[in-house]
């Protein structure tokens, strides 16, 4: 689903990822743990397309965001975006929308979808949400764990094979972290791979297939989660 291979980016003389390789699966969750600084959210910034790298080599879906460094034209890269889906930290809903628009806003202006059919769409994903009743709701009426689902909700929206979360429960009540993590697995279930950066263990630990550790630009360590749960001492946050 999502191969990096050789990732590099600076800014300015700062070199931030020093070449990262990385692969999530079809269906898998990915966490990706470590210290402050190490490089985290610029990974996910890149992959998501919101920076752009110096070196090395992207692809999405089979389709290559960049390779070398060098990034595909304009219409291309567009369309691999639309295969990704990004859940902010800080949830980034608009605030003079209710919770049905701010999740028909991305089909409509993005994929060109025709009204009547984005609202019946936001409607099956609000209603699997739990979040039916709230639809004429704005964000300044909802919870953070209702925020945080509108959020997922408008992603969804696109129909995304990879979604990413930058610290999906940073901003929530520490009881919600659970009902996160459950439903972040029902997604994947359906086939969807994530990618997650926290900085929160124990959700790491509940949610995921495989946790990477990042320090400084580079992955310092791999485990595979299945049914056995088994920590490195080498894994920091």
């Amino acid at each position: 689903m999502l191969k990096i291979r050789g990732l590099k980016k600076s800014f300015g003389n700062n070199t931030v990822l020093k070449g990262v390789d990385l692969d999530i699966m079809e269906g898998e969750i990915l966490v990706i743990v470590g210290p402050s600084g190490g490089g985290k959210t610029t990974l996910l910034r890149v992959i998501t397309g919101l920076e752009t790298c110096e070196e090395g080599t992207i692809e999405i879906a089979g389709d290559v965001l960049c390779k070398n460094g060098k990034y595909a034209d304009k219409k291309s890269i567009n369309a691999i975006r639309k295969n990704i889906g990004l859940v902010f930290q800080g949830f980034n809903l608009f605030p003079h929308k209710s919770v049905l628009e701010n999740i028909i806003e991305a089909p409509i202006r993005v994929l060109g979808e025709k009204k009547e059919s984005a609202i019946e769409n936001a409607i099956e994903i609000l209603t699997f949400l739990g979040l039916a009743d709230k639809s004429k709701n704005y964000p300044c009426e909802l919870s953070s764990g209702q925020k945080q689902r509108v959020a997922i909700g408008r992603a969804l929206a696109l129909n995304p094979k990879l979604m990413c979360f930058d610290e999906p429960t940073s901003a929530l009540d520490p009881s919600l972290t659970k009902d996160v993590a459950t439903l972040i697995k029902s997604l994947s279930q359906k086939g969807m791979s994530m990618l997650i950066i926290t900085h929160d263990m124990e959700f790491a630990k509940l949610v995921s297939n495989k946790i990477v550790s990042m320090d400084s630009g580079i992955i310092i360590d791999k485990h595979i989660y299945n049914d056995k749960i088994e920590i490195s001492e080498n894994i920091t946050i």
